[in-house]
């Protein structure tokens, strides 16, 4: 995903976060970064709207860069926290932008993937593209998401930068498209504390109507 692929300029980010965050509205001047107010919001295509419990920071889309299905937000910056949402997701699209020629492959996604399958899915991702050395599948459990039977995932990976971190995954498939929200932050003290925060935005989400 987008924040996955950026962590080569993250110092640069978390600057930018600092700014957008003292800025009462994160709407002016140069951030990459602009706030998520505590009110109903459209993410990634459009498609869903979630409602967060308190403010985010929502990364601006960078053209040619960015999957327009895939938008990311963060607490404290991308090393440290952040959600990820999918949104309408097609059979033979990418989570990330790939060039064909390219030695590893995170695999596209298919309309009738089983829940296991994407799990596979997300791991390449953090493998191919994350960074990470190690990657542990906690769980993976149904869970009622968008009013179908949708799918939890629960893993850890240690990434090269010698931080472990967790995430989770709540995610399902409607009409062949791929919908999911999910957390990711470092092991110690920030997975837990925005936990609540997924969670409440898990509960609120919906398709527009």
């Amino acid at each position: 995903m987008t924040r996955l692929t950026r962590r080569l300029v993250c110092i640069a980010a978390a600057a930018a976060l600092s700014a957008c965050s003292s800025l009462g509205g994160g709407d002016y001047g140069f951030s990459d970064y602009s706030l998520v107010r505590v009110r109903p919001v459209s993410v990634g295509d459009h498609s869903m709207i979630v409602t967060p419990p308190r403010p985010w920071n929502r990364h601006r889309p960078i053209f040619f860069e960015d999957i327009r299905q895939v938008e990311d937000w963060t607490q404290n910056g991308p090393l440290l926290d952040g959600i990820s949402f999918v949104t309408g997701l097609k059979n033979g699209k990418s989570l990330i932008r790939q060039r064909r020629s390219a030695n590893q492959q995170v695999p596209l996604f298919r309309s009738n993937m089983t829940p296991p399958e994407i799990a596979a899915m997300i791991e390449s991702l953090y493998r191919v593209r994350g960074g990470a050395v190690d990657f542990r599948t906690l769980s993976l459990k149904p869970r009622p998401f968008l009013g179908t039977n949708g799918f939890q995932l629960d893993y850890e990976h240690l990434d090269d930068d010698e931080l472990w971190r967790r995430g989770r995954v709540v995610g399902t498939v409607i009409n062949g498209q791929l919908y999911m929200i999910l957390l990711d932050a470092a092991k110690s003290h920030y997975f837990d504390a925005t936990l609540r925060d997924f969670e409440a935005i898990v509960a609120s989400a919906r398709l527009k109507a």
